[in-house]
């Protein structure tokens, strides 16, 4: 089936950390199997990564939406290119 993705806005200042919860990326696939949803990161945030929240500091290029649902995943702003604003898209 098709995947549909809603994301909210979340925009992020230097030193932030958002927990993404289904609020942020909500996707289905029409298969009413969520738990098998995989996200791939294919433009990582410029100013900062995508990590598991049990391993800070370490950038991952992919999670579940079980690990949403589980609030595993976060989004940090570590001003690693620059001050600026994020948002995670």
């Amino acid at each position: 089936g098709d995947i549909v993705l809603l994301a909210k806005p979340v925009t992020l200042t230097e030193g932030d950390r958002v927990t993404l919860t289904t609020d942020v990326p909500v996707a289905t696939d029409g298969t009413s199997k969520p738990e098998k949803l995989l996200y791939a990161v294919s433009l990582p945030p410029v100013h900062g990564q995508i990590e598991y929240i049990n391993y800070p500091g370490v950038p991952i290029s992919s999670y579940s939406q079980l690990d949403v649902v589980a609030q595993k995943v976060s989004d940090v702003h570590n001003n690693s290119h620059g001050a600026g604003k994020e948002s995670l898209r």
